[in-house]
């Protein structure tokens, strides 16, 4: 407790820690939330249990924030050199690098209280959860598939859900699993667009700069095979026409995403990067409205 009341009399006060953990930019949040919520409708055939549900809504708000805590704690001596990061609180000095540290603490203690409220296998899956996030920021340094990587962290939330409103980790939640880690790497490419000439600079490796030229028709050939792999989700999971359409209106905002990014302008790379909010928004409701 004394470390958290230094942390809010310290340099930038509590707003530069909201800033730090993106409270201010959900859509970090949202892009985790949707297939979060994906899994726990497919796994209970309904509406979850409402402390399981309760658990993972908390607990994706948490593990965002602890990400994007460790991220910009891994890349303070980079951001500076970039014009979208540049003003992030540990850039700027307002947060010492300790401080920040501890605060990644309090995220990862807080959710794994909340996991352990959860069954042992959600418990055991829960720690490769943790390392997989905490070693993401890191990726960038040796690999030019970091958002590789980030799927995995983010679609690691599918099995867990699974397990914890049932028990087991069917099949159905690995397809799940790998139709969330093709979106991560879509939306996430689309992102490392926006900072590709920066990253270049500093030395940042991202799928953006592995592509090249070939960044439009690659993104687009995962995105056929996302939307392929949603289609056996739903036919391995019995949805109905609802689903379907959600589909056809998923293939709908894949094909609006390919326009945004023609001509690979920054802003138009990171409006189709937001974009993905309404795909897994529109899944989610043909989920749902299918069950």
């Amino acid at each position: 407790m004394t470390a958290i009341r230094r942390m809010a009399t310290g340099t930038g006060g509590w707003r530069a820690y909201a800033r730090l953990m993106r409270l201010h930019r959900p859509i970090g949040i949202l892009l985790l939330l949707w297939p979060t919520l994906w899994a726990l409708w497919l796994a209970a055939r309904g509406l979850p249990d409402p402390f399981v549900l309760g658990v993972f809504v908390l607990g994706t708000v948490l593990m965002r924030s602890a990400g994007c805590v460790i991220n910009d704690y891994a890349d303070r001596h980079f951001d500076g050199h970039v014009a979208r990061t540049r003003d992030r609180p540990l850039a700027t000095g307002e947060i010492e690098p300790r401080r920040a540290l501890i605060l990644f603490g309090v995220l990862v203690l807080v959710s794994g209280l909340l996991v352990l409220t959860q069954n042992r296998l959600t418990i055991a899956l829960a720690f490769a959860a943790v390392g997989l996030a905490a070693a993401y920021p890191f990726m960038k340094r040796y690999t030019y598939l970091p958002q590789v990587w980030l799927g995995a962290a983010f679609a690691w939330a599918v099995p867990m859900a699974f397990a914890a409103q049932t028990g087991a980790v069917p099949p159905l939640a690995w397809l799940v699993l790998s139709a969330v880690v093709l979106w991560v790497l879509v939306y996430d490419t689309q992102y490392a667009m926006v900072d590709r000439e920066d990253d270049l600079k500093i030395g940042i490796r991202s799928t953006a700069i592995l592509f090249d030229d070939a960044d439009r028709p690659i993104i687009g050939m995962l995105q056929i095979l996302l939307l392929i792999d949603l289609w056996l989700i739903g036919r391995q999971a019995g949805l109905g026409a609802p689903y379907t359409a959600s589909l056809a209106v998923a293939a709908g905002l894949a094909i609006y995403q390919q326009w945004l990014l023609r001509e690979r302008e920054p802003a138009r790379c990171f409006r189709a990067f937001l974009n993905n909010n309404w795909f897994g928004m529109v899944i989610f409701a043909g989920i749902a409205a299918s069950i």
